[in-house]
């Protein structure tokens, strides 16, 4: 029990983080995607995250909170680190959140500064995620080639969003709107699988620790399905992106599909190359871990919580399945 319960809790708060980049991605994804749109379609686009992002935004306090009360030494050495993009990213959510609101009660030029502000703040939120997920590879270590390398994914990481978003959007629009989701799609699609693929090569080279369990005999060997699949669906991505009819049809939930099938493999890869540590040469998980009579009380809660976000989560997804129409809050 002593050695397993950490390891539930490690599985939670990567699932969660997870959950939270497929979720909140897709919205933040929106965000970015707004300065292209007409004003109506801006309101068409919000209104397709209006009833889901206060949820989807449960899932990084879910992480948060498990890194805090499961690992309070890794939570302390994380978050002192990474203290500046922390509280940037919390920002950048802050001024989204306003924004949110506020364009939809606002007059016409008002309106304008409220959707320039949603998306600025989905901007840096999703610059700062970028950092923080480079810094934490790179062991939390300051040096030229991680600061690079955080640079790399800072600047990266918001192509995905943006995929997440139009593909939300082939899913939830139609029309002009979701024409233009998929040009959209289409443009992101490539600067997202170049990211990929950068990333890929340099995490081993800023990581020794990463290069030494990839690149071995037979782990190797046995690891060569994570790219191989996301070559795979990268490129049926493309295929469909460019085969509009099936996405008029009914298909968009594909794109999105495989979008997450490849965040899925690249976080199998990401938990295979930092396993045991929870900081990366620094802190294993066991190491990190709190009492076990602490971490027994603890996961009474989470299994009380858990099924409860999920279960909220399900039902908003279900409620308001169907087409995006413009948001409104009553008449003005």
């Amino acid at each position: 029990m002593d050695y397993a319960l950490p390891l539930i809790f490690m599985a939670i708060m990567g699932v969660a983080l997870l959950v939270y980049v497929v979720l909140d991605g897709y919205d933040l994804g929106i965000g970015l995607l707004t300065p292209l749109a007409t004003e109506s379609e801006k309101d068409t686009m919000i209104a397709s995250i209006g009833p889901y992002w206060d949820a989807n935004e449960t899932w990084i306090v879910l992480g948060v909170g498990v890194l805090l009360i499961a690992f309070p030494v890794a939570h302390g050495i994380v978050l002192t680190s990474l203290y500046l993009p922390a509280t940037i990213m919390l920002m950048g959510l802050i001024l989204r959140g306003v924004a949110f609101d506020f364009r939809v009660k606002a007059g016409d030029h008002q309106r304008r500064l409220w959707n320039y502000a949603f998306f600025v703040g989905s901007l840096i939120a999703s610059t700062a995620q970028g950092w923080m997920l480079g810094a934490y590879v790179t062991g939390l270590t300051i040096s030229p080639i991680n600061i690079a390398f955080s640079c790399l994914i800072a600047l990266t990481l918001p192509a995905l969003y943006v995929v997440l978003g139009a593909a939300w959007l082939m899913i939830k629009t139609e029309g002009e709107l979701l024409e233009k989701a998929v040009k959209w799609g289409r443009v992101a699609v490539v600067p997202m699988g170049v990211a990929l693929l950068c990333i890929s090569i340099a995490t081993p080279l800023v990581s020794p620790t990463i290069a030494d369990k990839w690149f071995v005999l037979p782990n190797i060997i046995g690891l060569l399905p994570i790219p191989l699949i996301c070559v795979i669906t990268f490129s049926a991505l493309i295929w469909l992106m460019y085969r509009i009819d099936l996405i008029q049809a009914g298909y968009g939930w594909l794109v999105m599909a495989g979008t997450v099938l490849i965040c899925v493999m690249a976080a199998l890869g990401l938990a295979y190359s930092l396993f045991p540590y929870i900081v990366i040469d620094k802190l294993t998980v066991w190491q990190a871990a709190s009492a076990t009579n602490s971490l027994l009380f603890v996961l009474v809660g989470v299994v009380i919580v858990l099924p409860a976000i999920i279960g909220y989560t399900i039902f908003v997804y279900k409620v308001f399945s169907g087409k995006a129409t413009t948001l409104s809050y009553g008449s003005k």
